[in-house]
């Protein structure tokens, strides 16, 4: 059977990075996120992934990102079994596959239309599941999410890519819609926009990134109904997992403590929990 052909530019073509770095870890022996759907779907794809370099440390920090993230939700869940799970800017991510809601929970993922129906030929449909073909963005695809339950948002892999001022409209806007919940994404302060967009994975798809955020205390101030619940500096205490970091190269395993020890590249990168 002929691969799907993907036509996707910019911020959209960085999807397949995730995808394939989440693949390739999956196919790893010492697999964390053993995400069989994601391997499925990248062999279902006719596109020249060799151009966008992604190596072994790479798959790691992405699937680590990931398995943070799926932990999180896992989390709200067991204390809100019948709440709502907002995933923004899905692309082709099969967290909802991975996590396995239970039938009480409402499950969204949105991305633009030519993702969804790009998830459409590569993902059977799951029961509880909602595919919303919008821009996160516009506003009127909240439109068809309920206001009656408490609200778990993802927004992995995407605030960077949107001007800085979508960013608060879009947060505004959530916690306006929803009566209450949590929110999950990672956070990159300047020196790690500069960085990231050196990436050859990034520079391949041409993306551009726009926001970034220093202190979590700056986006507090911005946004007073949040409440930081917990923050994962990549490099800094508390940050990669051990574990993780043993399986990565070398070259890795040597630079990830010198960067801890700096505070300007300690805190680069975040994962961060938001309750509101």
């Amino acid at each position: 059977m002929a691969g799907e052909k993907v036509k996707l530019h910019g911020a959209q073509e960085t999807l397949l990075v995730t995808l394939c770095a989440k693949a390739g870890e999956s196919e790893l022996s010492d697999s964390l996120l053993k995400d069989r759907f994601a391997a499925r779907a990248l062999a279902r794809i006719d596109y020249d992934f060799g151009r966008l370099k992604i190596d072994r440390d790479m798959m790691i920090g992405i699937a680590l990102r990931a398995h943070v993230i799926d932990g999180w939700t896992r989390d709200f869940l067991n204390r809100v079994p019948e709440a709502t799970v907002l995933h923004l800017g899905c692309g082709l991510d099969s967290r909802v596959f991975r996590v396995a809601p239970q039938p009480g929970v409402r499950w969204f993922d949105v991305d633009y239309p030519d993702v969804i129906a790009l998830r459409q030929h590569l993902y059977p449909s799951r029961d509880g599941c909602v595919l919303v073909p919008s821009s996160v963005t516009e506003p009127r695809w909240l439109d068809a999410v309920p206001q009656d339950r408490p609200a778990f948002v993802i927004a992995e892999g995407l605030l960077p890519y949107l001007p800085a001022e979508e960013v608060v409209l879009l947060l505004e806007r959530l916690m306006g819609h929803l009566p209450g919940g949590e929110l999950a994404f990672d956070a990159y302060s300047r020196l790690g926009l500069m960085l990231i967009a050196w990436q050859p994975s990034i520079r391949a798809t041409d993306a551009t990134l726009h926001w970034s955020l220093d202190d979590p205390e700056d986006l507090l101030r911005q946004l007073p109904r949040l409440e930081l619940v917990e923050e994962l500096a990549g490099y800094g205490p508390g940050g990669y997992d051990p574990a993780q970091v043993a399986r990565m190269s070398l070259v890795a395993r040597m630079a990830i403590p010198v960067m801890g020890a700096i505070p300007a590249l300690s805190r680069i990168g975040r994962l961060l929990r938001f309750r509101f």
